[in-house]
């Protein structure tokens, strides 16, 4: 047979759309032809899977005219998945494998020199676009071993595991004496990761507080404070009170994961972390590149991103969370084409008041000048810091009080206060409080006429905006979730209200 046709799938931000491998072998000048909107990486397959072919002991057509078509034609295709659904294709056009079983599987992984299977990014993209497409019913996949590990996380799809080359084409050759590839099982669920106590903080009852807040209604959290008064300390702090993610949460979660480098979570189930460095660009922070892929806040999707030093990140790279704090999503665009990423994370950032650190402080004098500070504050912008719900002032501790200050509540105590709080918001409304907008923010966080008085007049007072408005009232129904209360009381929003008192100049 000169023709084969395999089935494989590409990798568009999430989406993974389905691409056809077509091989053609043909008399002519010997060579390797590769078309179909192919990058880079994908050309470069022609000498990584001569090489399998050659070590593997498996025959490469020398005096064919090969030509590898990857449909449809208009989509970019790229890294080097596409190895082995080429190498399959060459060997089925040539008559080494059984062209008949091809069209059962869709084959995607990377080929070394020697024909070893290498893991591909996106693995569980491609098996949740498997389950949505047939309902798992039509094709089975076949994954190198640890992409195949992941995928097989996904219910409804039969996912094939391969260590090598030889694997997959003794499991084709014709006949009915063959090695059938073995089904992937997923890889057990790690032990819960054990995150720093939150008792550990000496001090801080403001800031413990806020994060306790904060953890209930997902809500941003900015802390500002001199350094070492403990708002590192704080922030690694605050997963210990966070709910384990669901099943949808953690497969969502993964499989944006998945498209990165790094492969995987590392733990199933676990919240992300992420604390990238002040010097991150804007393209690492909200995603970029070509083809673009997710950044910093995608990765952090129903997870927590950290930002320390607040202040020292370039200024258009903070001015660029603002649309996804406030949608949830980020679309990155380019010429050629444009990717949408979910981006629902939960921001935590830390900052000095001043370039030394200490305005404001009990305990030393502060050394730079009136202007200086409010060039630094300034980094901020205004509508940057009207998106974070709870601005907190983390004071030092003086040494006295920090060595004989008693020991806090433990996490779990505060995490199990969460989660009857997260739990009471589901059941109202559906959603974190965070995340109320409009009729149903009017319906859920309504208040008394004394209520609406009080909190109009702090609006005015402070010169606050129709969002900074708003946000108010979903801290004030996260304390209240915290307190049991179905209503709001006039103390749980005067407790809101202070978390919005401007900590540094706009």
């Amino acid at each position: 047979m000169s023709l084969a046709i395999v089935h494989s799938r590409a990798l568009d931000a999430l989406r993974s759309p389905a691409v056809t491998v077509e091989v053609h072998l043909a008399n002519g000048l010997p060579g390797v032809t590769l078309v179909g909107l192919a990058d880079t990486e994908v050309k470069e397959a022609r000498e990584r899977v001569r090489a399998a072919l050659q070590t593997s002991a498996l025959e490469w057509p020398a005096n064919k005219r090969i030509t590898v078509n990857l449909a449809p034609a208009d989509l970019p295709k790229e890294s080097g998945r596409f190895d082995l659904p080429i190498a399959i294709g060459i060997l089925a056009a040539s008559g080494q494998v059984d062209a008949a079983k091809l069209e059962a599987f869709e084959f995607a992984g990377e080929l070394s020199l020697a024909g070893e299977l290498r893991p591909v990014r996106g693995a569980l993209a491609m098996a949740l676009a498997a389950a949505h497409e047939s309902g798992g019913a039509q094709r089975a996949m076949v994954l190198p071993a640890e992409s195949a590990a992941l995928a097989a996380r996904v219910a409804g799809v039969r996912v094939h595991a391969a260590a090598h080359l030889l694997e997959v084409v003794r499991a084709l050759q014709a006949g009915d004496e063959v090695e059938p590839l073995p089904l992937a099982q997923a890889e057990p669920d790690a032990a819960p990761m054990i995150w720093p106590e939150l008792r550990e903080v000496k001090g801080q009852a403001g800031a413990k507080r806020a994060l306790e807040i904060a953890a209930a209604g997902g809500h941003g959290v900015l802390m500002v404070g001199p350094p070492g008064s403990g708002k590192s300390m704080l922030a690694q702090r605050l997963p210990s009170l966070l709910p384990p993610l669901t099943h949808d949460e953690a497969m969502e979660s993964a499989a944006l994961l998945s498209l990165t480098a790094q492969g995987a979570l590392p733990r199933w189930g676990e919240r992300p972390w992420r604390a990238p460095h002040h010097s991150a660009s804007a393209a690492a922070l909200v995603g970029g590149g070509s083809p673009p892929r997710p950044g910093e806040i995608s990765l952090a999707h129903h997870g927590v991103l950290f930002l320390d030093e607040l202040p020292e990140f370039p200024r258009h790279a903070l001015e660029a969370l603002r649309e996804p704090l406030e949608t949830g999503r980020v679309t990155i665009s380019r010429a050629a084409r444009q990717s949408d990423y979910p981006a629902r994370f939960q921001l935590i950032a830390a900052m000095n008041p001043c370039p030394c650190g200490h305005l404001g402080s009990l305990q030393r004098a502060c050394r730079c000048s009136p202007d200086e500070a409010a060039r630094y504050q300034s980094r901020l912008s205004g509508p940057l810091l009207d998106r974070i719900d709870l601005q907190v002032e983390v004071p030092a501790v003086p040494l006295a009080a920090l060595a004989s200050a008693p020991d806090g509540e433990p996490s779990a105590q505060i995490a199990a206060r969460v989660a009857m709080a997260r739990e009471r918001a589901l059941q109202r409304q559906g959603m974190l409080n965070h995340a109320l907008a409009g009729e149903a923010l009017q319906r859920h966080a309504a208040l008394d006429a004394s209520g609406s008085s009080f909190l109009e007049s702090a609006a005015q007072r402070l010169g606050w905006s129709a969002r900074g408005y708003h946000r108010t009232l979903r801290v004030a129904r996260s304390i209240a979730d915290l307190a049991g209360s179905a209503a709001i009381t006039l103390p749980q929003l005067a407790e809101a209200i202070q978390y919005r008192r401007v900590l540094v100049a706009r």
